[in-house]
């Protein structure tokens, strides 16, 4: 793939060669019939980086291999070069991405509550708030006096209890 201007919404301007060939042009068009975006030839590095095959006598070097990615995520991708160290026994390197990840919150499950609700306003009322007061003494004075187990999570679920139970 080569960096002829009419290739440039999809390939940029940073690819390995000058001039495209016959499978360059097809993975252009390939790549612009399925709104993807070739993501390889967009950062600006050192020929030694873009190279991502050598001939087995070691003589030449190619750009063959390409990451290509969708149009409407093409942001989340912040640098792509090939990665020579890691030895795979062929000709090819690794061609390694970094990207940043968003993560989409569903509004409605965010604000979505399992737990049961109470109309805390009632308590403004002088009459049912002192009958919650009343309630809740009796009900931490009945469980001071009883025998309460070392378990802290049973000891946290008799006092929720004990407050749903008392707010209704």
């Amino acid at each position: 793939m080569g960096r002829e201007n009419i290739f440039k919404p999809t390939n940029k301007n940073e690819s390995l060669h000058q001039d495209s060939y016959d499978n360059g042009v097809r993975l252009v068009n390939s790549s612009t019939s399925k709104n993807l975006v070739v993501k390889s030839t967009m950062f600006p590095h050192r020929k030694i980086h873009k190279y991502t095959w050598t001939s087995p006598g070691g003589n030449i070097h190619n750009q063959i291999d390409y990451m290509l990615i969708d149009r409407r995520g093409q942001s989340s991708i912040l640098d792509v070069r090939s990665f020579r160290e890691a030895n795979f026994d062929t000709h090819h390197y690794l061609l390694v991405a970094k990207l940043r990840e968003r993560l989409a919150v569903n509004k409605k499950a965010a604000q979505k509550f399992d737990g049961e609700r109470f109309n805390l306003r009632k308590l403004n009322e002088l009459e049912v708030k002192k009958k919650y007061q009343i309630e809740i003494t009796n009900r931490f004075a009945a469980l001071e006096n009883s025998d309460v187990d070392d378990d802290v999570n049973r000891a946290w679920e008799n006092i929720k209890e004990n407050i749903k139970t008392s707010a209704k």
